[in-house]
């Protein structure tokens, strides 16, 4: 008898549920704040700059300042298509490059770059 019940009572509460979802027919109309195309874009632009999400990167050396400069204007005359800098991490100046999506393109590159850089490596930066 208790099994009964418990059956009839859920299966009420579906149909009622169900019910319930078909009668909530009509518009609905969203207000949305007038930041959030801005936002949306800086988050953009975040992520293409790799300040945020998860991305990989190449380094080719780690020393002084003036090597860095050296090895950074040799990298952009052989490979201007992707991005270089030179990053201060304390003690030394590191020039990076790209800011690959995935291992895999930043694999790609890599072999081209090691080419020419023997040193270079794949790395994924720590997020600050």
């Amino acid at each position: 008898m208790f099994r009964k019940n418990k059956i009839a009572i859920t299966t009420a509460l579906i149909i009622g549920a169900i019910a319930n979802t078909i009668a909530q027919e009509g518009q609905v109309s969203i207000q949305q704040d007038e930041t959030i195309p801005a936002l949306l874009e800086q988050k953009s632009e975040m992520v293409q700059d790799g300040v945020i999400g998860e991305r990989y990167r190449i380094q080719l050396f780690s020393g002084d300042n003036n090597q860095a400069s050296k090895v950074i204007k040799e990298y952009r005359a052989l490979f201007p298509h992707w991005s270089s800098t030179i990053v201060f991490e304390t003690p030394n100046y590191k020039v990076w490059i790209g800011n690959f999506r995935n291992s895999l393109e930043a694999d790609r590159a890599l072999l081209e770059i090691k080419k020419s850089f023997p040193a270079a490596f794949r790395f994924r930066p720590e997020k600050r």
